[in-house]
């Protein structure tokens, strides 16, 4: 069997613990803490796809803060 090779992925600035959850819901990603902060680790291709849901997930919020 084929072994996947993972990465690491700094988390952006403002997100949230249940915009997180989701995160882990969603994809095969796993929280690390590092020397530098949170990280999420996962397949490329997952960070992928989390990072894009998690920058989403902030400007939805930001919208919502900003009254739009």
């Amino acid at each position: 069997m084929e072994e996947k090779q993972e990465f690491e992925m700094g988390l952006p600035n403002g997100v949230g613990e249940q915009m997180l959850a989701h995160a882990f819901e969603k994809f095969n990603v796993k929280l690390e803490h590092g020397e530098f902060g949170p990280k999420l680790i996962g397949e490329y291709d997952e960070l992928v796809k989390a990072k894009e849901f998690l920058e989403e997930a902030i400007r939805a919020r930001l919208k919502e803060l900003e009254g739009e």
